[in-house]
């Protein structure tokens, strides 16, 4: 997990599902992070491939909801 993932994660759980709508989108990533939609995306897909986030919709509106079930597992 690189440094932009991690805050952007931390915040999300700081925050709340509440705060972010129950989501994570691309532009509200480029927006936390500062950085390109490319790099908002390859950075969230590597988020959902290792578990963390699951992704909600499809094709070019997908967004990212975190993975409870995968946070309640690693505190085991």
């Amino acid at each position: 997990m690189n440094a932009r993932q991690l805050n952007a994660f931390r915040l999300m759980l700081n925050t709340g599902l509440d705060g972010f709508k129950g989501d994570m989108t691309a532009k509200k990533y480029m927006a936390l992070t500062n950085t390109s939609k490319s790099t908002a995306t390859r950075d969230l897909l590597e988020l959902v491939e290792v578990g963390l986030f699951l992704p909600v919709g499809g094709s070019r509106s997908i967004h990212c909801i975190l993975n409870l079930g995968f946070l309640s597992w690693k505190k085991n």
